[in-house]
């Protein structure tokens, strides 16, 4: 299998328990700043469709999958950056925003160089990989051009600009696999009966699942958490948070990996992802739940047609 290949470079057990323990803290710290500061616009540039086209392009060009959830973020964050910036330059020059009209507006206006700064996030996000080939410009614009889109080297290189200057130049953002590799490698640290390899290329699979189901997942678990068929809107405000948790997402899709491959020992990993993070074995088991059932939903799906 071609994801086979691509994820030969992760080798597990061979970092110290005390560097595991920085590296965790660390992005403990980094998660908890992240859900500090969401935008209200949240998650809406994560659709099925983008993360679809960003994982294809990081498949077909054989790079890392991490350069994939690295350029997911990529996007969002620079595509509310970029019109946040376009509605209040226009709001700055006295014109009245009219919400819903301005908004359609804004979008419209760089909907159309949507494939191109897609492919721009996952070029951005290959220079930033350790076991990707840097992507350059004359490779873009032939693997561009074999999909059907022209496009000009200072075309690409003008969109990287763009994306650079509206995120001012931090592109070190948290991405949901980095945190299940990390938690992957303190689990096999610290169960090392606990075949974490296997886990690993399972969780490559569920966590693909999750980020392009990820509207009925997520609505399925606020549902759940809240338990009200209709949540209302400051029960949607306060789940917000729960949508980004890359450390929540990386537990469970450890554990939805877990429950596949080694049900028996589910409830022991479980146990020890809830000691390793804090987060309750709750949490944890509700959201597997509800990823499993989707699993198993989608499953039907593919069966009965």
């Amino acid at each position: 299998m071609q994801m086979a290949k691509q994820l030969i470079h992760c080798k597990f057990r061979e970092a110290s328990g005390d560097l595991l323990m920085d590296f965790l803290i660390n992005l403990n710290k980094r998660n908890k700043e992240n859900l500090s500061s969401l935008s209200k616009c949240n998650g809406v540039f994560k659709d099925k469709r983008v993360v679809e086209y960003i994982l294809l392009i990081t498949r077909e060009m054989r790079l890392d999958p991490l350069v994939g959830y690295h350029a997911i973020e990529l996007f969002q964050r620079f595509m509310v950056k970029h019109l946040m910036n376009l509605f209040n330059a226009h709001t700055s020059a006295g014109v009245q925003p009219r919400r819903h009209k301005d908004a359609r507006t804004f979008f419209d206006k760089i909907k159309e160089k949507f494939p191109i700064l897609i492919f721009s996030c996952v070029q951005l996000a290959s220079k930033l990989s350790l076991y990707s080939q840097m992507i350059n410009n004359k490779t873009a614009v032939q693997f561009l051009h074999s999909v059907g889109i022209s496009v000009s080297t200072q075309s690409l290189f003008n969109s990287e600009m763009m994306i650079l200057k509206a995120l001012e130049f931090r592109l070190h953002v948290p991405n949901p696999l980095t945190y299940m590799e990390i938690l992957l490698e303190v689990l096999g640290h610290n169960e090392p009966s606990i075949h974490v390899e296997r886990l690993y290329d399972m969780g490559h699979h569920v966590l693909q699942f999750v980020s392009l189901q990820r509207t009925p997942i997520y609505e399925t678990l606020l549902k759940t958490i809240s338990q009200c068929l209709n949540p209302t809107r400051e029960q949607r405000e306060k789940f917000a948070t729960v949508t980004d948790d890359n450390m929540l997402l990386g537990v469970t899709v450890i554990a939805v990996a877990t429950f596949i491959l080694y049900v028996k020992k589910w409830e022991q990993v479980v146990g020890e992802l809830s000691h390793i993070t804090g987060i309750s074995k709750r949490s944890i088991s509700d959201f597997t739940h509800v990823i499993v059932m989707q699993i198993n939903g989608s499953s039907s799906h593919v069966t009965s047609a």
